[in-house]
């Protein structure tokens, strides 16, 4: 015992009502029919969608730089920081001519994010030094087969004449600092 004090229990005895359970059923009955006049929770998902938060954390999206070479480098901060462990990536070395397509001279040979294993906490954003990868507003296809859910470079890396708008998912501190020409991260 920790403290001097002692507390006495006292089998009570249950009253007839309380043998038969009768004021439990009735008390679960009632809480059953309060929430049949409630409004629903549910969504009717393709016909109504929910609306959605702007910083919410949706499918990955690798980011090209100006000139349209991605600017992902393999230093693979992104698979280190990610808790539950679904980025993998293989680097490789750029070869001549190659200059257009990749930033620096190491690349992601591959890069594939299991979704199954993703939890959508948004480290591998903040980890990453080059702003190769974020997260934006698009939801993950859904399926019934467990292949389909591993992305490559092929459904990651955005399409040269379709960039993905990611400038609401930074904030003005960050935007900021961008702007800051100085600085070797924003050269």
């Amino acid at each position: 015992m920790l403290t001097n004090r002692s507390k006495l229990v006292v089998k009570k005895e249950m009253t007839f009502a309380e043998r038969i359970y009768l004021p439990a059923i009735l008390s679960g009955v009632a809480i059953t029919i309060k929430h049949l006049f409630r409004k629903k929770a549910t969504v009717k998902y393709p016909e109504k969608q929910r609306e959605i938060s702007d910083i919410w954390r949706g499918q990955h999206v690798l980011k090209r730089d100006e000139k349209g070479a991605e600017r992902c480098t393999a230093c693979g901060l992104c698979a280190v920081s990610c808790p539950a462990e679904a980025i993998t990536m293989v680097a490789a070395e750029r070869k001549k001519g190659e200059e257009n397509l990749y930033r620096e001279e190491k690349y992601a040979a591959t890069y594939e994010i299991n979704m199954l294993r993703c939890i959508f906490c948004g480290l591998c954003e903040e980890a990453c030094p080059k702003e190769a990868i974020f997260l934006t507003d698009r939801i993950v296809s859904t399926d019934y087969a467990r292949n389909g859910f591993i992305y490559g470079k092929d459904k990651l890396v955005e399409p040269v004449d379709q960039r993905v708008d990611v400038t609401k998912r930074q904030t003005p501190a960050v935007l900021a600092f961008k702007q800051q020409k100085r600085l070797s991260h924003n050269k």
